[in-house]
């Protein structure tokens, strides 16, 4: 993986150093808290409901075993013994004390991470498909390419202060696992008829109050270009785009107004003046961040079959997970396994300094020393012999990170909410907990088959409720909690926009509501292998609508 040059590691112990100073004056009373607020935030330091929260980045979602006990020890000696993984590959920690928050950035320094732009008007932490370099299905690994903009964003003097904020999302096969159209700029690695590499370019998606799909400008861009194109995109976007308005100043509104084809011939316009110069990268540059993403050396296991079959036999737990927590590998004796953070009753995402180290240590022993953030806020080891599968497990178990339940409706991607966030309107922490131990029978979530439930907490959708193909939003009404539901959302290649089916549900509805839902889809079915979204794209709403509301959706 990437290691920081010493441009990299100068810059940022400057910050951390900086960041010092503005902390001292803040406590001092020298400045004011909306004077310290743009500096804290471009430190990714936040003001929550009951304490600052801190925000780390964990570029394109990986992260090395020494880096992810630096994670547990922060959580230790600066929280409360436990940190939260997002839907953008990053941590956050929502304890920890202003005063102190300085030595955690340099502790963080220590092992090649910090938390800059993972907040504010700049290009954010920058994603990828968490399976990169492993996946059977991958054309090339993108994360160099996700290096390479993460270099060139990095305190960007033209980017740094953008109309809003702005996110980039890479995957390198055709099956998207990074959610690529609802970001800023998608980008799809990829090959032509004649084997040459490229980006199919996506540009202009984004949920929060308007949710929109991103739309393609570009069906090939020779990977050479990639940055002299994505500086002409945001370019484009940082003279254009509206500062009058918060509310209209994505360039996913910005798309949607001047229209794809208008947007696109304005960044070819720019692009013009670009392409070939000292933005075009020499293929001697991409080889030497490559070299960085060489994956580890993968000596054969041929008896790893015998072991998974033995071990199949003897345990049906260890079955269960085998068949929803592991996928195949790129290479024929090895495979990737997905590390559950959502065991049943338990904050999605979350997990605490020990499973933290148990996890690093797993990583070390049987996978290279290498682990992988999903923006579903669950944990990968990519790179695992099949024969070592069973003692993996065993271990896994042993730290309550097993459980068999990968895109499954347990396997909820939850937003803090209202328990933490000064943005939210309700809570999204119980709910996901109160829906995971309704349908907390293993056997029962394999019959209901592959269905994913997002709740946020608030309309900025950090929880990505608009692509669940059940999505679950908290409204404020009346001083109480009210919870809007939408189904046929999806964030792979086919991604879709959820629809709103009715009026929203209380606190102690809206479990009920979630398995009339679930019902209805088993009984309309055609077999188990149409799944929940399947059949919300051969049937519609109406029969959920008239499950859920009866006599009242026949009059709407």
């Amino acid at each position: 993986m990437y290691r920081y040059d010493e441009f990299d590691r100068a810059f940022v112990e400057a910050r951390v150093a900086q960041f010092r100073d503005q902390v001292e004056r803040r406590l001092k009373g020298e400045i004011t808290e909306d004077q310290f607020k743009p500096l804290r935030l471009q430190n990714g330091v936040y003001l929550q409901l009951h304490a600052y929260m801190l925000r780390v980045a964990i570029p394109y979602g990986t992260l090395s075993s020494r880096q992810l006990r630096m994670l547990a020890h922060i959580a230790r000696t600066y929280d409360k013994g436990y940190g939260h993984f997002t839907t953008r590959q990053n941590i956050q920690f929502h304890w920890p004390a202003l005063a102190e928050i300085p030595d955690a950035l340099a502790d963080l320094a220590s092992v090649e991470m910090h938390a800059l732009q993972t907040s504010g008007n700049c290009i954010r932490n920058i994603s990828a498909d968490h399976f990169a370099g492993a996946a059977a299905d991958e054309v090339a690994d993108p994360r160099p390419y996700a290096e390479i903009l993460r270099q060139w964003s990095s305190a960007h003097p033209e980017f740094s202060f953008l109309p809003r904020k702005f996110k980039i999302a890479f995957t390198g096969a055709e099956r998207d696992r990074a959610a690529i159209q609802t970001y800023d700029i998608g980008l799809h690695l990829k090959r032509n008829a004649e084997g040459e590499l490229g980006f199919a370019v996506w540009v202009g998606g984004g949920q929060g109050r308007t949710p929109i799909l991103a739309k393609k400008i570009r069906d090939f861009l020779p990977h050479e270009e990639l940055l002299s194109y994505v500086t002409a995109i945001v370019r484009v976007y940082n003279l254009e785009g509206r500062r009058d308005n918060k509310w209209k100043a994505r360039i996913k509104i910005m798309v949607h107004e001047l229209g794809a084809a208008e947007f696109a011939r304005l960044v070819e316009a720019e692009w013009e003046n670009l392409k070939g110069g000292d933005l075009s990268l020499p293929q001697a540059d991409i080889d030497a961040i490559e070299a960085y993403f060489a994956p580890p050396a993968l000596p054969d296991r041929p008896e790893g079959d015998a072991a998974v079959r033995a071990a199949r036999l003897d345990s049906r737990t260890f079955s269960d997970w085998l068949d929803r927590n592991v996928v195949t590998h790129r290479h024929p004796d090895y495979a990737a396994v997905t590390v559950s953070l959502k065991a049943i009753g338990e904050t999605p995402g979350d997990i605490s300094d020990a499973q933290m180290d148990a996890v690093a240590d797993i990583a070390e022993r049987y996978g290279f020393g290498e682990i992988r953030v999903s923006h579903e806020q669950n944990l990968v080891l990519p790179h695992v012999a099949r024969a070592d599968l069973p003692a993996v497990h065993d271990a896994l178990v042993a730290q309550g990170l097993a459980t068999s339940n990968i895109d499954l409706i347990s396997d909820i991607i939850a937003c803090p909410g209202l328990d933490y966030c000064s943005l939210a309107n309700a809570r999204s922490i119980p709910v996901a907990q109160q829906i995971a131990l309704r349908f907390s029978s293993l056997e029962r979530q394999r019959e209901i088959g592959e269905l994913k439930l997002n709740i946020s907490g608030c309309i900025n959708a950090c929880g990505h409720h608009h692509v669940g193909h059940i999505g679950i939003l908290g409204v404020e009404k009346k001083g109480g909690e009210l919870y809007q539901v939408t189904l046929g959302g999806a964030a792979d290649e086919h991604a879709s926009l959820g629809e709103i089916v009715g009026r929203g549900f209380g606190p102690e509805e809206i479990v009920d509501a979630v398995e009339t839902i679930v019902e209805t889809y088993l009984s309309l079915r055609h077999d188990r292998a149409e799944r929940f979204i399947d059949l919300y794209r051969r049937l519609g709403a109406a029969p959920f609508k008239e499950a859920l509301y009866g006599a009242e959706a026949r009059v709407a």
